[in-house]
């Protein structure tokens, strides 16, 4: 198995493979929130922004070495997918449960039976969040001659995280009958924003690494 990391395109192929592994897994398990401690400070987030921190450096990392059209066909491709993922989910809910299910109604729903509105909403925010990330960070390349990698990837993820977090939660959630008005969207908003900005200061050494290995170990000539 090792053997075939040899190859430019199994390593490709592998970081597309774990690009759509961790957008799944970021909704599969994103509606658990969690609460830890961190230099004294008490921060609550999705534990779906854990696999959801692995999307932000391997599409920068596809674009820098492939371009900008492989990046889109990555998105394009795990769209779809997600597409497909969501019918299946929402075609296993509907399924009456028979008396020898070991998951109950109760157990199983919450879980998985998203509403369409959340359904829409983070299908829509992943397409225009990324698809942002991969034009924004080829335009910075453009104009960079190809340098300060550190700043596109930087740049390019600030701006599509903000997309991705402001849409979704607007779209999910934005609902003036129950009070859900902008106030209360923004302050969902803010949290969530900032912790995804400072995953992106962290995921920049990963960029680099992920640019080394679909180079095979060797520097970007750029």
């Amino acid at each position: 198995m090792l053997e075939r990391f040899r190859s430019a395109e199994f390593r490709l192929n592998f970081l597309f493979a774990v690009f759509v592994a961790s957008v799944i897994m970021s909704n599969m398990v994103g509606s658990k929130i969690s609460e830890i401690t961190l230099f004294g400070l008490k921060v609550i987030f999705s534990v779906g922004l854990i696999p959801f921190f692995m999307t932000f450096f391997i599409l920068d990392s596809i674009n820098e070495v492939y371009g900008r059209q492989r990046a889109r066909e990555v998105i394009w491709t795990t769209m779809l997918v997600l597409v497909f993922v969501s019918i299946i989910t929402m075609v296993a809910v509907a399924l009456p449960y028979a008396e020898r299910s070991w998951l109950k109604p109760e157990q199983f729903g919450p879980v998985f039976g998203s509403s369409i509105r959340i359904i829409f909403a983070s299908l829509t925010a992943f397409l225009l969040a990324d698809l942002m990330d991969a034009n924004v960070f080829s335009f910075l390349r453009e104009k960079t001659a190809g340098k300060m990698l550190w700043l596109r990837s930087n740049i390019s993820n600030l701006i599509g995280q903000t997309i991705d977090t402001t849409v979704f939660m607007f779209l999910a959630f934005y609902d003036p009958a129950k009070s859900h008005d902008i106030g209360f969207v923004v302050a969902l908003i803010i949290p969530y924003l900032t912790l995804k900005l400072i995953l992106s200061l962290v995921n920049t050494p990963f960029v680099y690494a992920g640019v080394r290995f679909l180079n095979g170990g060797y520097k970007s000539p750029k």
